[in-house]
């Protein structure tokens, strides 16, 4: 193998310009990292001389002329416009079909067998913003004691229910049954628990949200590595999006800062295999929100917290950035919905090469690739840029 060990870090949501097919999915001229330099300088310089501003032009950043790192960009493949669909293409799955999506709300042949197994009524049932919907039924569910139903743009079926209304393990088992019922037809991505707390008019979103995945198809990354008996560390979303498979071990993250810090200790305690982490607070915090100052005080955090991670880094180790999608909170656009991108890709190692452009890659299963060829293994879908990266690094 070239590297003893791999960190990946998945920037959640922090896309690089549309897709090709993108006027399918109404998102022609999205491009969240573009709009979001265009609209103030970003003081990112770590990513800047990783090579992040060499791969599409960036407002007020210029290009490094000699970038520490390789540099390039992903298409995804698979339709859609989801976490579920990016990473499990990351991990080597092509899905032919887009997860389902309800912009009318979920059909009486979902919610009614809901609602009995549950054994109470619901609120809501059409596509909102998590903080919107709660502004707008928050008050109607601590009175009645009715869960919030939504949705979005994505294939996501979402319960909402205070904590002090509904215990927390109680809206578990409300996903957990939703998790049952929504099979076949509307096998959506994901069913996610959101927790919140606070009274009228200050209600809040708590730490303890929880994502019921559907079952990853196999192969993928993670089996073949836990098959080559390859140490999996997963960080933040990650266990909940592979529903636990092939994960040796795991931590959850309340944050991108406290993703990051659970990133530098496992730097301490784990030398080989890979560290696989979702960056979240882009996507949840400012991409849905709208709100293009938050996303960019982000970034820039994120870039603080990267130059020590980078410090850290041994000759044998290897660093993936990289997002799953879009999500483009320019005011131009209405939708708070994810947006049909490419994704950065920048790969870094100090013993390893340095500024080369792995250019335009066809999906995002090659990084998947990438990694299960540095550990001796192969997924169904992908191309390497190993050779591209490795340079002099040798174990």
């Amino acid at each position: 193998m070239a590297f003893s060990r791999i960190v990946w870090v998945v920037l959640d949501s922090v896309g690089i310009g549309a897709l090709p097919d993108a006027d399918q999915y109404g998102d022609v001229g999205r491009n969240t990292l573009g709009h979001i330099a265009q609209s103030q300088p970003l003081a990112i310089p770590n990513l800047v001389q990783l090579g992040l501003a060499n791969i599409e032009p960036l407002a007020h950043l210029a290009p490094a002329n000699k970038p520490t790192g390789c540099f390039g960009k992903g298409a995804t493949r698979s339709p859609g416009k989801d976490t579920t669909t990016g990473h499990w293409e990351m991990a080597g799955i092509w899905l032919e079909r887009a997860f389902p999506v309800y912009p009318r709300g979920f059909p009486p042949e979902v919610m009614q067998p809901f609602e009995r197994a549950i054994g109470r009524k619901t609120l809501g049932n059409k596509p909102a913003s998590g903080t919107e919907i709660l502004k707008e039924l928050g008050a109607e569910h601590v009175r009645t004691g009715y869960p919030i139903v939504y949705t979005s743009g994505d294939s996501v079926f979402q319960i909402a229910a205070h904590e002090d209304v509904t215990a927390v393990a109680e809206l578990y088992r409300y996903c957990e049954i939703a998790r049952k019922i929504l099979d076949g037809p509307h096998r959506v991505g994901r069913v996610i628990a959101r927790p919140f707390n606070g009274t009228p008019g200050n209600f809040r979103r708590t730490e303890r949200r929880h994502d019921y995945a559907v079952e990853p198809p196999r192969p993928m990354l993670l089996d073949v590595l836990t098959e080559r008996k390859v140490p999996v560390l997963g960080i933040g979303k990650i266990h909940d999006i592979y529903n636990g498979r092939g994960l040796g071990n795991y931590v959850t993250a309340k944050s991108n800062a406290d993703g990051m810090e659970k990133l530098r200790s496992a730097l301490e305690r784990q030398s080989d295999g890979l560290i696989f982490a979702n960056l979240v607070d882009f996507d949840m915090l400012y991409g849905h929100r709208k709100d293009v100052e938050g996303f960019a005080r982000s970034l820039e955090e994120f870039d603080s917290l990267l130059g020590p991670l980078l410090t850290s880094l041994e000759k044998t180790d290897l660093l993936l950035i990289t997002a799953d999608h879009g999500c483009d909170p320019d005011p131009a656009w209405p939708t708070t919905d994810h947006s049909r991108e490419y994704v950065p890709i920048l790969a870094y190692s100090p013993g390893g090469q340095h500024g080369t452009n792995l250019g335009v890659r066809e999906t995002l299963a090659d990084m998947g690739q990438t990694v299960a060829h540095n550990f001796g293994g192969e997924i169904p879908h992908g191309e390497s840029f190993l050779a591209e990266a490795e340079g002099s690094a040798q174990v």
